[in-house]
């Protein structure tokens, strides 16, 4: 009898359990790869917005952040995130022109160098794009030393990577009229061409090449993780092409005010305080403690380089084309 009692009532939990995980809304944020491995930043910012939503975060991975454009323009209206995470100024034009985005609504004090007012894209962090090689080591001061050096290097496919696609605007900002001569002139520097920059910062870790493109913000990692200052970012005479990443709602989300209180969260101190030693670049808004220690000692370009998403999206294809027609001799 006893045994007969029990059952029902251990059913009965059963069932009023999971009526209550069915209740509890969920909120899901495509993003790049990296942002949500167990050293990004996703973990400890999924935890920390799931203690003020009252919803469980999920997070969708999806390669590196040019990858993110072409799974939503696959998608269309049919994706299920609710927020898109990880694009950059090179691509908001081609995200725009799909219509699946909503003004996020969001009224913020940015700490970019530079104005932003634009209603749909809401940037979290920022950065310059580098070369980074090792210390002591042969360090070329421009893009043209480097084109004619013997130093090899792994770069990040430009149709799936946005550092890849910056270091297209990069070369093409630099060198307007001769882009496709520096491109024909790096193609012997290249060991590798990798789709994501996980892929490529593994490979020069491993030894595998003399530099990787990555960021002028990489050596802090390195520096305040590992206690190790032998990682530098070569600064460069043309100056450095920055990267402003953004997020967006998109506008066919059935969970539209949870989609806005995660974009207002993503400008607060929980949020951005997280970023620069997870995400390892600057934060869209500098926490109230400050930027950590070790961030000083980083490389500041004297020139910064980054055209308007209209001109990078007018520019994109002749910009592919120097590259791909360069590679492929």
């Amino acid at each position: 009898m006893q045994k007969s009692i029990y059952l029902p009532a251990v059913a009965g939990f059963a069932l009023c359990a999971t009526g209550a995980l069915a209740d509890t809304p969920v909120l899901q944020v495509m993003t790049y790869d990296s942002f949500v491995s167990e050293w990004g930043p996703g973990p400890a910012i999924k935890a920390a917005f799931e203690e003020t939503c009252g919803c469980e975060l999920q997070f969708i991975g999806t390669g590196d952040g040019a990858a993110l454009l072409a799974r939503l323009q696959l998608e269309g209206p049919r994706t299920e995130a609710d927020i898109v995470l990880g694009l950059d100024t090179n691509l908001i034009a081609a995200a725009r022109e799909t219509g699946l985005f909503a003004p996020h609504g969001v009224t913020a004090d940015l700490d970019l160098p530079i104005a932003w007012d634009d209603p749909d894209f809401l940037p979290f962090d920022w950065g310059y794009f580098a070369f980074v090689g090792n210390a002591g080591a042969e360090a070329p001061t421009s893009l043209r030393a480097l084109a004619d050096s013997d130093i090899q290097i792994v770069i990040q496919d430009p149709r799936s990577s946005t550092p890849g696609l910056g270091l297209l605007m990069w070369v093409k900002t630099a060198y307007p009229d001769t882009a496709a001569d520096l491109w024909a002139d790096l193609a012997d520097n290249i060991v590798t061409v990798t789709p994501g920059w996980s892929e490529a910062y593994g490979l020069f870790l491993g030894g595998e090449a003399d530099a990787v493109l990555s960021y002028t913000t990489s050596p802090a990692y390195h520096l305040i993780a590992e206690d190790d200052d032998t990682k530098v970012a070569w600064a460069f005479d043309e100056g450095h092409y920055m990267q402003v990443e953004v997020a967006a709602k998109v506008a066919t989300t059935d969970q539209p005010e949870l989609a806005a209180q995660f974009l207002e969260f993503m400008v607060s101190d929980a949020f951005q305080s997280i970023i620069p030693e997870t995400n390892w670049m600057y934060p869209a808004v500098v926490p109230a403690d400050g930027l950590p220690a070790g961030f000083e000692t980083l490389i500041t370009p004297e020139t910064a380089l980054l055209l308007s998403p209209e001109d990078a999206a007018a520019i994109r294809d002749e910009a592919l084309d120097e590259w791909r027609n360069a590679l492929s001799q």
